[in-house]
């Protein structure tokens, strides 16, 4: 695959530069991952409903994200350059893990998906030091991913 084809997978279709658009704002905490997550939001029907299903297509899904996270900016210093947005896509996607699939618990899903991906509570952030640059990238959004799924469960069971 060519570098541009990479990095515009990796931004989700160049979505992650309509914040620099609009905002100019520089730095980690400029909303390219919001964005990433609206493109998620998006294509949530997309994710399996049976279960085996879903963990072939996230097993498949996560590789690939790993993949293109590994090899997108490259020649960026950064390691976790904020315009690479498959990560939060992969990671939203997996917030199914607990739920059912529809409209009500993928806008629930969203929201603590953000939360929890914009926090980072332990072990999150210290995930984003292992040494593989796309695994490092994609994982923190994984575990965030598994914590908005566990939240919207038991709000589930519990609450609704």
């Amino acid at each position: 695959m060519g570098k541009k084809l990479i990095n515009l997978i990796a931004t989700g279709f160049y979505i992650s530069y309509i914040p620099n658009f609009f905002f100019k704002k520089k730095g980690k905490f400029r909303g390219c991952g919001f964005f990433g997550t609206v493109l998620a939001f998006i294509f949530w029907w997309v994710v399996p409903q049976k279960l085996l299903d879903f963990l072939i297509f996230s097993f498949i899904f996560v590789l690939f994200s790993i993949i293109i996270a590994n090899f997108s900016f490259k020649d960026d210093a950064e390691k976790d350059n904020p315009l690479i947005v498959i990560d939060e896509i992969a990671g939203y996607f997996f917030s199914f893990i607990f739920v059912e699939k529809n409209l009500k618990n993928a806008t629930l899903l969203f929201i603590f998906f953000r939360i929890f991906d914009t926090l980072k509570p332990f072990p999150i952030k210290k995930l984003e030091n292992i040494r593989h640059r796309g695994t490092s990238i994609v994982i923190d959004d994984l575990v965030a991913g598994l914590y908005a799924s566990t939240v919207v469960f038991f709000i589930q069971k519990y609450i609704f």
